[in-house]
């Protein structure tokens, strides 16, 4: 069994069973009885699933002790697609295209938190690149509470190459960087979009950046000089909602 299909905490393992993601195994803490680990137990027996009830220090050794809540499930592999998937994705959109995308962020629990808030966002994809970028792992999918199950991600070989390619389908590509002349709340973010952030510190690469049709700012009013990129993966996300919510 490879950690990298544990799905653990409440939300993301229900999420499991609500989008029809296949699952081998589901482990219950045998001290845990309420009526969310009732309506998993249940949807566990619709699909035939093996349950076992185990004490919490075996949750804690599956998980590398991470706040699984008492319900740890492993599930089929991680569902991440690559160009060509994004390619057959793009034709089944019978709505403007609205995507994240995510220029290396490594740290898992930013990524969890982005899908999280694309998700609630109503983004249709969250795409980034193979390489030097976190994936799908138990950590990710637990920050997401849920969202990694619900929302499709892609890993791409190269970025700049994909966006290129995002532009040949006429979507508007927004990058967030300091430096713009723009803010955020100035630009049309209506129409075919995809919301462009950078990495942790290091913001947008050179290529990526250069990829865009648009650079925006967040105005900063504190002392502070950045934003989290999942911080600021919401602000951005939930502006191009407001404008794209019909008044």
């Amino acid at each position: 069994m490879g950690s990298e299909n544990l799905v653990y905490g409440l939300h993301a393992v229900m999420a499991l069973f609500e989008h029809h993601r296949p699952v081998r195994q589901l482990w219950v803490q045998d001290s845990r009885q309420d009526a969310r680990v009732d309506e998993l137990l249940a949807k566990a027996a619709e699909f035939g699933i093996s349950v076992q009830r185990v004490a919490r220090d075996k949750l804690d050794k599956l998980t590398n002790e991470g706040r699984h809540q008492g319900v740890v499930a492993e599930a089929g592999a991680a569902q991440a697609g690559d160009e060509h998937d994004l390619d057959a994705f793009l034709t089944t959109l019978i709505s403007p295209a609205f995507f994240l995308v995510l220029d290396g962020v490594q740290d898992p629990h930013n990524l969890g938190a982005c899908l999280r808030s694309a998700n609630a966002a109503g983004v249709q994809a969250v795409i980034a690149p193979k390489d030097r970028a976190a994936e799908l792992t138990p950590a990710v999918r637990k920050a997401a509470a849920g969202a990694a199950e619900m929302t499709p991600f892609f890993q791409v070989t190269n970025l700049a190459r994909t966006l290129r390619w995002l532009k040949q389908q006429n979507i508007w590509l927004v990058g967030l960087a300091s430096e713009a002349d723009q803010t955020l709340y100035e630009m049309d973010l209506k129409g075919p979009l995809a919301l462009v952030l950078g990495a942790e510190g290091s913001g947008l690469r050179r290529l990526s950046k250069a990829e865009c049709d648009f650079l925006a700012c967040i105005p900063m009013q504190g002392d502070v000089e950045s934003l989290n990129v999942s911080v600021a993966a919401g602000v951005a996300l939930f502006e191009a909602v407001r404008q794209r919510t019909p008044k």
